[in-house]
Parts: structure tokens; sequence; C-alpha cells
């Protein structure tokens, strides 16, 4: 039996990146007020880099989900796949058009849309959603505020998170 609650490991797991980012600047404060003047380069350059991964480690937790959503995804060399229980596909993100969130479902999908296939769409609490973050971090002109915005948001509406140049969405009409 572990010392440390599910849940409580849960959201440490959750946090990790801003947890280790926390410890490089207390680290490196502690070398700044120690031993004098010896380690102030490698001390600043420590709190710099756990200020740095405490941003990244925010913006991962934000967008971690619990992951016991149906189906699995599995993000490889620039590939998404999907096996989920009744759907699953497969989006190149060279050739992804359009990356929305559609909040109209329960749980809420991301929405992935290439030329000539149908849309994929994967729960946001799939088992390796995860991984997504990274994948979606590359697409040219992403801009990683919108999508944790809307991933926290609320309502039953679809929002488009990221669309290529060039590439025109289809207005979505209510009935």
């Amino acid at each position: 039996m572990g010392m440390i609650r599910p849940e409580a490991r849960a959201q440490l797991m959750r946090w990790r990146e801003a947890l280790a980012g926390g410890a490089c600047v207390a680290l490196g404060a502690w070398w700044l007020i120690g031993p004098g003047r010896l380690l102030v380069l490698p001390a600043v350059a420590l709190m710099v880099a756990g200020a740095a991964l405490i941003w990244v480690g925010v913006q991962r937790a934000r967008f971690r989900s619990s992951g016991q959503g149906p189906g699995t995804i599995r993000v490889d060399e620039g590939q998404i796949t999907y096996f989920g229980p009744l759907t699953g596909g497969v989006v190149a993100l060279r050739e992804l058009r359009v990356l929305a969130l559609d909040r109209g479902q329960h749980p809420a999908h991301w929405r992935l849309t290439q030329n000539g296939q149908p849309d994929l769409l994967i729960p946001v609490n799939a088992d390796g959603a995860d991984a997504l973050f990274d994948a979606f971090a590359t697409l040219p002109g992403l801009r990683t505020q919108r999508m944790l915005q809307a991933l926290q948001g609320t309502g039953g509406h679809i929002i488009v998170i990221w669309q290529r140049n060039g590439t025109r969405v289809p207005v979505l009409g209510v009935h």
C-alpha cells in the first residue's frame, strides 16, 4: 500500500513539470543566497530554467485530462492515430486543415479536419491525450493560450482553435 493516496498522486503527476520547475527555482535561490558569490551564474541560470519549466508545466497541466475516456491516442512522427471503441482514424499533422474543439458532445471532442477525409473526433479525455499538446504545438501559428481557454470554457458549440492559411471554415448553422 502506497503512502500517497491515488488522487493526490494523480494531481502530483498532472503538475509534475511545474513542481520540478519550482524545485529548480528554490535550489537556485538557495545557491544564490548560500555560499556567497561562488554560484551566482549557475544559480541565476537554474532559476531562469526553473521559471521556464514552471510556465510550460502550468500549460501542460491545464491541458491534461484523466485519460479515463474512450479510446487510445498515439502520436508518432507527425501522425495522430485514434483507436476508439466505435470509431477511429489517422490524421497527418502536415495534412491537417482545421483544429477545433467540439463542446457539443460529452465529453468535449477534438475535431481534426483534413481534405478528402471525414473529420476525426477524439475525446479530450482519451488515453494518451497528453501527447496531443506537443503535436498541436507544432502547428504554425497556433495560439496555445487560446487552446487552453477553449478547453477550460463551457458551452455547447464548436470553437475553431487553428486553421491552416487559405483554409475556409464552413459556417455551421443552428437548426
